[in-house]
């Protein structure tokens, strides 16, 4: 008896080891695994709003590289954008963007002629296919800063739906995305389901539209000293991706680890985590492989070089249904709120 319970008390403590497979420092782009294809974080502390909604003091756009800025400048950049920071007309084929905005806002306007307003806490969810969009911060406030902080996840599609789906985008409202936790413990579920509760549904073609490919993406906060402990994935195999992204010191298993700290966890293992120093917050992603090839260039992800070749030739000749708005970066109305226009034509205002 003695000596089982021995292998057993010198196995839990390998167990904690092995919780965590890597770990690496979290920059801009964070280092995922199928069936994600790259994780973004923005953190811009943009300053005051112009009448354009843009930066206000022309003074602060000198010596940036305007139209490529990733500066971090002042702890902000411009991305692609030359008045209003983003990302202006681009296009996307094969895979899915999930655009988590926690603060700040992103107007979006696509090939379908859709456009959108979301944030403080709204997620957008495309079915990235043969379309054009563009993503823009516009700056609301006139007379303060305007903070922006979002994550942007591109998961994989399929080679069927590669080959068959339409371009199509969800919105998760703020006010209907499911949470849990307790007292100093917020779990945002944004894909996936958690202590009985699941996420809205994703677009229809998605990895993530099948519970059986267990993907879940959720966003964490620890308050200090407050701990929470993340269930196995529900399926062997399953890729589990925890970014600590903000925060001073969190614990996972027996490790203890500083902030910016990416890791690969065993998702076959309980993760318990515990905000040792600090508010702690995390991103976590997870899914089962589609286990396909992935050849990639910019924004077109396919499975051969043939496809690869043949997606561009389809973008030269179709534009993928061509641009609707006046400009490569349109904006929305400073008081046009919260929002959304459908490819089904359907409008929802929030």
């Amino acid at each position: 008896g003695e000596d089982s319970d021995c292998e057993g008390s010198s196995k839990d403590i390998m167990s904690a080891a092995n919780l965590i497979r890597s770990r690496f420092s979290l920059e801009m782009h964070w280092g995922v695994a199928d069936p994600f294809l790259f994780t973004a974080f923005h953190k811009d502390n943009y300053p005051e709003g112009n009448a354009n909604m843009g930066i206000k003091n022309r003074d602060l756009l000198r010596g940036r590289r305007l139209g490529s800025d990733f500066s971090r400048t002042n702890g902000w950049s411009m991305y692609h954008g030359e008045d209003v920071p983003g990302f202006p007309q681009h296009p996307h084929l094969g895979f899915e963007t999930i655009t988590i905005v926690l603060e700040g806002y992103c107007d979006h306007s696509d090939s379908l002629g859709c456009k959108a307003r979301f944030g403080q806490g709204d997620v957008q969810w495309i079915t990235a296919n043969r379309i054009q969009h563009c993503e823009m911060f516009p700056l609301l406030r006139e007379d303060q800063s305007n903070p922006l902080v979002l994550f942007q996840i591109w998961l994989n599609l399929d080679s069927n739906a590669k080959d068959t789906a339409k371009p199509d985008f969800t919105v998760q409202w703020a006010e209907e995305i499911p949470h849990v936790g307790g007292a100093g413990v917020d779990v945002m579920i944004v894909a996936g389901e958690l202590e009985g509760k699941r996420a809205l549904s994703p677009p229809q073609n998605s990895w993530a539209a099948s519970p059986e490919h267990d993907v879940m993406i959720l966003v964490l906060t620890l308050e200090e000293g407050r701990e929470y402990t993340l269930p196995p994935a529900t399926k062997p195999g399953s890729y589990r991706g925890l970014f600590f992204y903000e925060g001073e010191v969190l614990e996972v298993g027996e490790e203890t680890l500083p902030k910016k700290t990416g890791m690969e966890l065993d998702s076959a293992r309980p993760a318990p985590l515990r905000a040792k120093k600090g508010q702690c917050k995390c991103l976590l992603l997870q899914g089962l492989p589609l286990k396909e090839r992935v050849v990639q260039r910019g924004p077109f992800v396919t499975t051969s070089e043939s496809k690869l070749m043949e997606a561009y030739a389809d973008y030269q000749r179709s534009q993928f249904g061509g641009w609707p708005w006046d400009t490569p970066h349109p904006v929305h109305s400073r008081d046009a709120g919260r929002f959304a226009v459908f490819p089904n034509g359907e409008k929802v205002q929030r």
